[in-house]
């Protein structure tokens, strides 16, 4: 594939790991096209992966449902995904909570579980799940 192929988009930037295979004709041949390389982190292994991982959840719980019809759509529901994703999305490691929310009070009172009034609320057309307690 030359880089050119891609069309109307063109390739700005490549995130790549430190591996020796990438030698300086490598990313010459990049340069020379436009393309600025970015390594990752020094004494980060685990930063690939933490991204590969991220990457394939979008793509299982948002983009593998959902038609995408041009650029602008996809950009909103990335932007979308995201939102939900630090917010409101549980994450098992966090016992529950969303990245950027902390975690939630424990629950004192069992007896008041039977009078729990959870709503949900459709993101993306039905795509993406919010619950809450009602007002």
């Amino acid at each position: 594939m030359d880089l050119e192929d891609a069309g109307a988009t063109t390739v700005r930037y490549l995130i790549r790991d430190r591996d020796s295979k990438y030698t300086t004709a490598f990313d010459t041949v990049l340069t020379d096209s436009g393309i600025t390389t970015i390594t990752t982190g020094i004494r980060m292994p685990r930063m690939n992966a933490i991204m590969e991982r991220w990457i394939r959840t979008c793509r299982t719980e948002l983009l593998d449902r959902t038609l995408i019809y041009n650029q602008r759509h996809l950009l909103h529901a990335l932007r979308e995904y995201e939102d939900f994703y630090n917010h409101h999305r549980p994450n098992r490691a966090l016992h529950a909570a969303a990245p950027q929310r902390p975690l939630p009070p424990p629950i004192t009172k069992p007896h008041a579980l039977e009078y729990l009034d959870i709503r949900r609320q459709d993101r993306l057309g039905g795509i993406l799940h919010q619950y809450h307690h009602a007002a």
